[in-house]
């Protein structure tokens, strides 16, 4: 395994920080700050987690202003300890190196450069653009007429259908598919579908990752649009025809139906449902589970899920709501008497 280490005094001069204690220890990896030990360093982010400091084997800690003389161990003091130990860990943590070139196992039908990488039993189709520096793992399928950019990297099983463009460095885990036809079918007389043809494309800008299992769907007609810098985790769905906004995140199992629009900066909690043809503004929080089906136009934290709760109060609950619409029918008689009753006790009092 290669040797990445840094001493403390490499690490700030990289990436900044206020060095205290000494700057010629090694650090070898980063780790939770209750589990870090020799030449590992571990990070708090906020002041509540200052009890930790106590217990911490840590060779060195990244630290927040507020807390820089709770420690007196070696430190990296900067204005957000979770962000510089994100860019410590990649420092420490670089991508495997990969073997330029085509492999003997795979077919290539697009011109591809010297350096990209595409690996065992990969499949490049006709009139594919390849930029440099492209890593295409073993197995992917990338079909005629894609288009990848500067040092996008593929994993394992990647399936980039027909004519589907990718910007710059991107990351696409294994099993990701784009392009797939979207869920277009119109309804015969007889109750049975007809297929409708998908016939735009997939469009994602720079720098965009995309998790495990994920799939995009290829516009019905206009093309499904993923911004930059946004971030899928493994296992969403987004249909055809979507447009999402630079930076949006999107947390594991979420899915988003088609022709909806999602803005920048958006929070999409685990698990989240959006339904289709609405719209969400920049800057958006959606709660894990949270269900969405009408456009929401102000920026806000939005949640819709139950909390968990014991099952013989959650049956009580749900036969009262199955009353919902009788009780407030109910309401609305007794008010309407209600006011009837108090016009009657005003003309009398006159």
């Amino acid at each position: 395994m290669s040797d990445h280490s840094r001493t403390l005094s490499e690490i700030a001069a990289a990436l900044g920080g206020e060095l205290q204690g000494n700057g010629q220890l090694r650090i070898r990896q980063v780790a939770p700050l209750e589990r870090a030990g020799e030449a590992e360093i571990g990070f708090v982010a906020h002041a509540k987690y200052r009890k930790g400091l106590e217990t911490t084997q840590a060779a060195a800690l990244i630290l927040p202003r507020s807390l820089a003389d709770a420690w007196s161990g070696p430190r990296i003091v900067v204005d957000d300890p979770y962000l510089y130990f994100a860019r410590v860990s990649q420092l420490l943590n670089p991508p495997p190196a990969v073997v330029r070139g085509i492999h003997p196992s795979a077919v290539v039908l697009s011109p591809v450069p010297a350096s990209a990488s595409i690996g065992a039993l990969a499949y490049v189709g006709e009139n594919c653009s390849i930029a440099e520096g492209v890593v295409v793992g073993p197995g992917c399928v990338i079909e005629q007429g894609v288009t990848i950019g500067e040092a996008t990297w593929l994993h394992s099983r990647v399936v980039i259908k027909s004519d589907c463009v990718l910007g710059r460095e991107c990351i696409l885990h294994s099993g990701v598919v784009i392009g797939t036809d979207g869920f277009g079918i119109a309804r015969r007389k007889d109750g049975s579908w007809e297929k409708i043809p998908q016939i735009g494309r997939v469009v994602i800008g720079d720098c965009v990752e995309i998790g495990a299992n994920t799939c995009i769907d290829r516009g019905a007609l206009d093309d499904t649009l993923i911004g930059n810098g946004v971030k899928l985790d493994n296992l969403i769905q987004i249909g055809h025809n979507c447009q999402v906004g630079d930076n949006t995140a999107m947390a594991a199992m979420s899915g988003i139906a088609g022709s909806t629009k999602i803005g920048k900066r958006v929070l999409v909690g685990g698990a989240s449902g959006v339904a289709g043809h609405i719209e969400i503004a920049d800057d958006i929080v959606l709660s894990a589970h949270s269900s969405v089906t009408k456009s929401l136009t102000e920026k806000a934290v939005y949640t819709s899920v139950i909390p968990v709760q014991p099952h013989i109060e959650w049956a009580r609950n749900a036969v009262q709501v199955k009353h919902l619409d009788a009780m407030a029918d109910r309401i609305k008689q007794l008010e309407k008497r209600l006011n009837e009753l108090e016009l009657k006790e005003g003309e009398k009092n006159e």
